[in-house]
């Protein structure tokens, strides 16, 4: 493989190729390759190794004993998973990494580099610095999804979701890493009660989409009221995330700060 891909990945950050050779060498690198549907770690399991996705992509699930499964996240090409099991090796995972496509794997022994006997050097430093900078996005990613399924109502948890990926791309329009049973396990929602959601959200002008394809359409203040109150203070974050503007009403005219009194 050509290493030198590497350099873009988080973990390597600042790192020249010598000192990632070196990381390499020093960490026991191997690379393995998924089919799709292969577990590459289980639940239960215990690792040192953190894992490195040279191409494909990876779901991490959770699925318990009844069967049911959820999606906690979707690891793309050049990112990275386990760190945390791999720093605390006598941690069991709690969940379940799954090859969401034919994947190539490496695996780095990071758990050397806690190791009491371990003498620290520039690019050991350097890494130990980075994923602490990941650990860091990554709790507050774990932290997003909990806001995305507070909401009581599945019309809630979808705006909730589609509005926090609109504003990280700073658009209305957007795709989505999930196809709608990824979707529905992500949001802790039953797929057919997904589908029937979105349905009566586009046939009520609210959003539009294609697959995985999302458009936010600019709200419609007599829509908005007729929502229950939850929805109806998450469609207003929407708004005000995005362009304000006056909303005419035959025989009077109301500014978006009104539209409350409205309901």
């Amino acid at each position: 493989m050509d290493y030198h891909i590497l350099q873009n990945n988080r973990l390597f950050m600042g790192m020249n190729m010598e000192e990632i050779h070196t990381a390499l060498d020093v960490l026991c690198a191997k690379c393995k390759t998924y089919e799709k549907g292969n577990t590459i770690l289980h639940a239960g399991d215990q690792t040192d190794c953190v894992c490195i996705v040279i191409s494909g992509s990876v779901t991490i699930e959770n699925n318990d004993m009844w069967g049911n499964r959820t999606i906690l996240n979707i690891i793309d090409a050049n990112d990275f998973f386990a760190e945390t099991y791999a720093i605390l090796k006598e941690e069991t995972m709690m969940v379940d990494a799954v090859a969401n496509e034919q994947s190539q794997i490496m695996f780095l022994r990071i758990g050397s580099l806690f190791r009491s006997d371990f003498e620290p050097q520039l690019w050991s430093n350097k890494l130990v610095r980075n994923l602490l900078m990941i650990s860091a996005n990554k709790n507050l990613m774990l932290s997003r999804r909990s806001f995305h399924i507070s909401p009581k109502t599945a019309r809630g948890r979808i705006m909730a979701y589609l509005n926090s990926v609109a504003v990280k791309k700073h658009s209305r329009t957007f795709d989505i890493p999930f196809d709608r049973q990824q979707m529905a396990d992500y949001l802790n929602l039953e797929r057919t009660a997904l589908s029937k959601e979105l349905g009566r959200m586009k046939q009520e002008q609210m959003i539009d989409f294609r697959k995985n394809h999302f458009k936010i359409l600019p709200a419609d203040i007599e829509r908005v009221c007729t929502l229950p109150a939850e929805d109806q203070k998450l469609k207003f974050q929407y708004r005000n995330k995005f362009k304000k503007r006056s909303i005419i009403v035959p025989k009077q005219e109301h500014n978006i700060d009104d539209e409350n009194n409205l309901c």
